[in-house]
């Protein structure tokens, strides 16, 4: 499953051309596909919806995007607002407010700090070095589940988590066990997003692996980010095959070659094949993401626009 040279990376870029859905074409595609309609992490704005916040939601659902998750804000949680009041101001934009993604622990700097693949903005890692402490599951786990209880979402998401030991991983695993215990009892969805390093092997053993295996699958599920699973070499389908039905929430992330995030369509990663198994995964929403975009208006239009004409047809 880990063969680095295995996964997505061979189909190149996706074809051009296409159609537009009829309402009713598209509402049976969705139906094929069980899921919802296309929805967008909200890191994928960078710092700009900092600046405008109900402007850059209603840009967003007028290209056609109709869920969000959200992610952390110069603001504060939920963009300077209460959960309620997030909560409000979507559904008056039009959206659905899905989830939100949290850290597993406090916030540091990697040793060496990110190597930043060419051509990413890096405001958002810029604005973590010097944000104050942000909320996290090892020390506020029951205050963030009440919290988005509040504003009625039906998942959390713990975003990363230290898992570079094994004193690291086992700390980890008794962090999303009580949080995922504390989310259920409130009616909610915890699930874990990977990026790369989950899939880097620590004492002979998968970070990753050992998440799925060793914490309740009823207490935490996760969410598939496709594009860095691709950079990590794990194919999709081979953990779907291996846990059914435990991905509800997945990141549409396309890479280019050179192992960055780009709009849908312009990157490397097989989305047609992921799709078609999107029922043995369990997927019910799906978020486009793009880190780093340096145009993310233009960039969410182009994955918007590729999704809806190439990928799901």
């Amino acid at each position: 499953m880990h063969n680095r040279r295995k996964f997505l990376l061979n189909s190149g870029a996706l074809a051009l051309g296409g159609f537009m859905f009829s309402k009713k074409g598209y509402a049976s595609l969705l139906d094929r596909y069980a899921m919802h309609p296309v929805g967008l992490q909200l890191y994928t704005m960078g710092g700009t919806i900092d600046n405008d916040v109900p402007g850059t939601l209603k840009k967003i659902a007028d290209i056609g995007y109709k869920d969000v998750e959200s992610a952390f804000s110069i603001k504060g949680a939920y963009y300077g607002m209460t959960s309620k009041e997030f909560a409000k101001l979507t559904k008056e934009m039009g959206l659905s407010w899905i989830s939100h993604h949290v850290g597993g622990a406090p916030f540091k700097m990697p040793a060496g700090g990110f190597k930043v693949p060419p051509g990413m903005d890096t405001t958002r890692l810029h604005q973590l070095r010097s944000m104050p402490p942000m909320k996290n599951l090892r020390d506020n786990y029951q205050q963030i589940i009440d919290e988005v209880a509040e504003g009625g979402l039906k998942y959390l998401v713990c975003a990363s988590i230290p898992l570079s030991s094994s004193a690291e991983i086992s700390e980890s695993i008794d962090t999303l066990s009580r949080s995922g215990e504390a989310a259920k009892k409130a009616g909610i969805q915890l699930c874990y997003h990977n990026h790369t390093h989950e899939f880097d092997q620590v004492d002979g053993k998968i970070p990753y692996d050992m998440l799925l295996s060793q914490i309740n699958a009823d207490i935490l599920k996760m969410e598939l980010d496709i594009g860095w699973a691709s950079v990590a070499g794990a194919d999709p389908l081979d953990l779907f095959k291996k846990s059914p039905g435990r991905y509800p929430l997945w990141h549409v992330k396309d890479i280019n070659t050179q192992k960055a995030p780009t709009e849908i369509g312009n990157g490397n990663v097989d989305f047609k094949r992921v799709f078609a198994a999107s029922k043995e995964s369990g997927m019910q929403y799906f978020f486009v993401e793009q880190d780093g975009a340096t145009n993310p208006i233009q960039s969410i239009t182009v994955s918007y626009n590729n999704l809806t004409t190439k990928v799901l047809v």
